[in-house]
């Protein structure tokens, strides 16, 4: 559950808090992952984060949108990921064959654990987590306030976008065809059925249809502004599922595994940045004695000077006598030897496991580009997989070469200190400042040190290492961007349905509409036409309208995904009731519930100063109630509520099965699927959260 203030808490069901974490930006939706075991949620700034349930650490960060994530809504194949067609091959990754696990991001030193937004050292649970979201194939749908739908397999790799706005509807009929197109449409709720076949999006907006007729219809004399119901095909995650895991399971493992290697690249070059800066403030104060001593010369020259054996000037003298020192020197030498040691570790621990197994995966991805009947169709591009397989064996070569200069300039560094501890001692025990001759291998050591440029370039890795890295990282975006775009262009809205008008955009903008939609197994003779015995259910609360009579129900449609194979046939499966609210209650939300049941959340409309209200959850069959069919032969020119409102069903409080709620309620209801569990957030400044027993009228629990 979320706070007003931005927090999220998750409890067990006997009421034991797990955790609590503020992201630090408001929340403006949830989502569970259908495993249980991570959830997702949707940010005001268009970022989704991943969380284990377990201890809410952050598993994961996306950024597909830009503006408030709407809604979310996770599906997995309701099959188990396996080629059942002969002519397919099942597919197994070989990575674990001949790597050990994968390593993670290195942690700055002083950073206290949790903090990176990265998982402990000794925990597993990120792999465990990882490794079980293969076990299935699923995509995550988020949706934001500027019209768009988001697809990410896994929750983790970003496989398509549509925009509502920008795409036109075509609606097929059996006479004619025709192109819609919503303006400035606000997206309720998002649900993908169980073969991910379908998307049906709730969203209202204004209808805007490229014939004349429909101005003219019986729309036109309510607005053209309502709520409306979309049909998106989204078959390319059914009929490509087994291409799409793969190419999304080496994909995210990729994008993982570079960002241990930014990582490391952030980290390593901090440490040296501030081992030279620990450097240069050792030896800033040789330059001020130089200008102090009214000396025309720079401290490189002085130190050869030194090295030469030449006599030592009184600045050099006081400095590594009385400012530096050995101690000093140590000190210098102990953070700079220290920081290359730790350059060393990193690489060796982190970076170069990472891009071991980077190109290892991007070679099985060039294998698959290879096969075009399976893989050119999603986009899988052979000549951007090999180029980026390229950029993959080429960061392998320029940490080995970094790791070679890394060890020469550890060692020139450490010469120069060993020499200068060598020389105070000199000095110290010589009182005419005069030094033994210099070694001329020592003198071209410190010469080769000067020409690379350890004293004052920190920027090395930015030029060469991290150069690299930057552009195999562009190589790695250009080459996923195609299937991402591919995929895109493959989803479309496939039908339109206008449920019920709205007053106006402006108004319809901050108006909250108890929906749901959910997916049965069904049989029946109306809806046999449905794809893979699914059949669709969509809810939702009707706006009073004086003008057409309809005031107090709810609305219930079914078939609406399966009425395009229909329409083919000068048929129709769309069917749909009207429920009318028992006097004196009104609807604050509602929830389809298993075997077609919905559950209705009213409030009295009666209250006094005394009481704090009544309330009620309503159970109601929605299988067992009189649908009528949906006429859609000629155009969309009536809203669907109008066609029920001759046939308006009265719920009777006697008949259903109710339970009453000593207290007034708000919104929302959150209904499981599997354990018969209703969740209320009730009102009077205090959250009480109820635990219902399907078969039970009493309450087992609440908080």
């Amino acid at each position: 559950m979320v706070t007003e203030d931005s927090k999220i808490l998750l409890h067990r069901f006997n009421w034991q808090r797990l955790w609590t974490i503020s992201p630090g930006r408001c929340i403006t939706s949830l989502c569970w992952r259908p495993d249980g075991k991570a959830i997702a949620v949707g940010l005001e700034d268009g970022t989704i984060s991943l969380h284990d349930v377990e201890n809410g650490k952050l598993l994961r960060s996306l950024k597909s949108h830009t503006v408030a994530v709407v809604c979310l809504n996770w599906e997995e194949d309701g099959q188990l990921n396996r080629d059942d067609s002969p002519n397919l091959s099942t597919y197994e990754d070989r990575t674990p064959r001949f790597f050990p696990p994968a390593p993670r991001p290195p942690r700055t030193l002083g950073v206290v654990c949790g903090d990176t937004g990265f998982m402990d050292d000794n925990e597993d649970l990120y792999q465990e987590l990882s490794n079980s979201s293969y076990q299935r194939f699923n995509v995550l749908c988020s949706a934001d306030n500027d019209g768009n739908i988001c697809f990410s397999i896994f929750g983790i790799f970003p496989i398509g976008k549509i925009n509502i706005h920008k795409s036109s509807v075509s609606t097929p009929f059996v006479d004619k065809q025709s192109a819609h197109q919503l303006m400035n449409a606000s997206i309720y709720k998002v649900a993908l059925s169980k073969d991910l076949c379908r998307l049906i999006v709730m969203c209202s907006g204004e209808l805007d249809e490229n014939m004349t007729e429909l101005r003219q219809s019986q729309m036109a004399a309510h607005g053209m502004n309502g709520s409306h119901g979309l049909v998106l095909d989204t078959s390319i995650f059914f009929n490509r599922k087994n291409e799409l895991h793969q190419l999304a399971q080496q994909a995210s493992n990729i994008e993982e595994l570079t960002e241990v290697i930014r990582a490391s690249l952030s980290v390593m070059i901090k440490q040296w940045s501030d081992a030279m800066r620990t450097f240069h403030e050792k030896f800033a104060s040789l330059s001020t004695l130089i200008i102090d001593h009214a000396l025309d010369s720079s401290p490189q020259e002085e130190f050869l000077s030194l090295l030469g054996g030449a006599r030592t000037s009184p600045a050099v003298h006081q400095f590594l006598v009385n400012t530096l020192g050995e101690v000093g020197v140590k000190r210098v030498s102990k953070v700079v030897c220290g920081a290359a040691k730790e350059l060393q570790r990193i690489v060796l621990d982190h970076m170069q496991p990472a891009a071991e197994i980077i190109a290892f995966r991007m070679g099985e991805l060039r294998a698959l580009s290879r096969w075009r009947a399976r893989f050119q169709g999603i986009g899988l591009d052979e000549v951007l997989i090999n180029n980026a397989t390229e950029r993959s064996g080429m960061i392998l070569v320029q940490i080995e070469r970094f790791m070679r200069v890394l060890a020469s300039v550890e060692q020139q560094f450490s010469n120069f200190f060993n020499w200068l501890l060598k020389c105070i001692k000199l000095l110290m025990q010589e009182p005419s400042d005069q030094l033994l001759p210099y070694n001329r291998e020592t003198m071209q050591r410190v010469k080769e040190l000067v020409q690379f440029g350890g004293f004052s370039d920190s920027e090395y890795l930015r030029r060469t290492l991290a150069k690299e890295f930057q552009e195999m990282e562009c190589s790695f975006k250009e080459a996923f961007q195609m299937p991402f775009l591919s995929i895109s262009r493959k989803i479309v809205c496939e039908d339109l349905l206008p449920l019920f008008p709205l007053p106006s955009s402006s108004a319809s903008t901050s108006m909250i509409i108890p929906m749901s939609i959910s997916y049965y197994e069904e049989v029946s003779e109306s809806v046999s036409s449905c794809q893979h015995g699914l059949v669709d259910y969509i809810c939702f609360q009707v706006p009073n309208e004086p003008t057409s009579n309809i005031s107090n129900c709810i609305g219930i449609a079914r078939g609406f995904m399966c009425n395009l194979s229909s329409l083919k046939k000068s048929q129709t499966s769309l069917e749909a009731v009207l429920l009318s609210i028992p006097a004196g209650y009104e609807c604050v939300d509602l929830s389809l519930y298993k075997d077609t049941h919905i559950v209705l959340l009213l409030n009295g409309t009666v209250t006094s100063s005394e009481s704090s209200g009544d309330a009620c959850m309503m159970v109601v069959q929605a299988r067992d109630l009189p649908f009528i069919s949906l006429s859609r032969s000629s155009s969309l020119n009536v809203w669907t509520s109008h066609q029920l409102k001759d046939a308006v069903v009265q719920l009777q409080m006697e008949n259903e099965k109710v339970r009453y709620i000593p207290h007034s309620v708000v919104a929302p209801l959150a209904v499981s699927a599997s354990r018969g569990v209703a969740c209320v957030f009730a009102a009077r400044k205090r959250a009480l959260v109820y635990i219902l027993e399907e078969d039970e009228d009493e309450v087992l629990d609440s908080e």
